[in-house]
């Protein structure tokens, strides 16, 4: 098992909210045994849009039944399910979802989200676990601008057992982040994690400092930030999409961290974010203590969705 994986049963308990959700909208639509026709695949693309699938995406996935049915490869409600789980997990290659390390030590990670979102959370979880692998874990406060910003995080820091670079509140970020690289290499560090304000995406300005961040960085340790995770709260709908267009211009996000996802039953923005950005959905938050994170299993998730 690798370091943040979880059990099927795991998922299962923790998504309870979201499976309810669609399983109730679903068989309100799917009777057992009944014939598939142009009604039901209407009522299904309804369903499966107000369960945050998203209008393009569920309108691929019904023109993919829709196909299916009509070369009859498909006939009646009890291959629909089936139909959905095995296209939506396709969606997901292997590579997608692994954490990208560097060749040689640290591995730095920049971490981007909108207030509120659950990003410092987040990113204890990620040092937490990392840490907890025997892993040498440096966070960096670079979300100086809100006063309580810096303070939150050298609270989970110090929880958790993991080195903190942090300035005054105010500092200038870049500053944070060049003086949490010289210490990390210094200090041999295996992981470097950097928080950065919890920007509005409609706010340019701050975006374009999140693009001076990571190019500090960059001049600091070769290569880096080897991931860029945009930590996006689950129950945020589709305006997750809209943010993360808007951060991925900034920063190129590499990877998504959809926090909050044990308590939404919006779990289906999943496969919107995939299918519409291409950009991989790498981890999960499914609860509020430092353990509750979980690597991205497409197979599990689907499977915990739709059972």
């Amino acid at each position: 098992m690798g370091i943040f994986t979880k059990t099927a049963e795991y998922f299962k308990e923790r998504l309870g909210k979201t499976r309810e959700k669609i399983t109730s909208s679903l068989s309100s639509v799917l009777s057992l045994g009944r014939k598939i026709d142009e009604s039901l695949l209407d009522k299904l693309e309804e369903t499966l849009i107000s369960d945050d699938i998203g209008i393009e995406t569920t309108d691929k996935l019904i023109s993919q039944l829709r196909q299916a049915w009509r070369s009859e490869q498909i006939a009646t409600t009890d291959d629909i399910i089936p139909f959905l789980k095995e296209h939506i997990k396709s969606y997901w290659p292997h590579r997608d979802r692994q954490l990208n390390f560097a060749p040689s030590k640290p591995t730095v990670i920049l971490v981007a989200g909108v207030n509120g979102s659950g990003k410092t959370t987040s990113i204890a979880k990620l040092a937490y676990t990392l840490s907890r692998n025997n892993k040498k874990v440096i966070v960096a406060a670079c979300d100086t601008f809100r006063a309580a910003a810096v303070e939150q995080l050298s609270i989970w820091a110090e929880r958790i057992g993991v080195q903190i670079v942090r300035h005054k509140s105010g500092a200038d970020p870049a500053a944070v982040a060049f003086d949490a690289c010289q210490a990390a290499v210094s200090r041999d560090v295996d992981f470097l994690i950097l928080d950065t304000a919890g920007r509005l995406h409609t706010q340019k300005d701050l975006m374009r400092e999140l693009t001076k961040i990571r190019d500090v960085v960059a001049r600091k340790i070769p290569d880096a930030p080897n991931e860029v995770l945009l930590i996006i709260d689950a129950t945020t709908g589709q305006n997750a999409i809209v943010q993360a267009k808007m951060f991925t211009q900034a920063i190129d996000v590499t990877g998504i961290f959809l926090a909050k996802l044990d308590g939404t039953a919006r779990g289906g923005i999943v496969i919107s974010i995939k299918d519409q950005l291409d950009i991989p959905v790498k981890f999960i938050g499914l609860g509020e203590k430092p353990e509750d994170i979980a690597e991205f299993d497409p197979e599990t998730f689907v499977d915990a969705l739709f059972n």
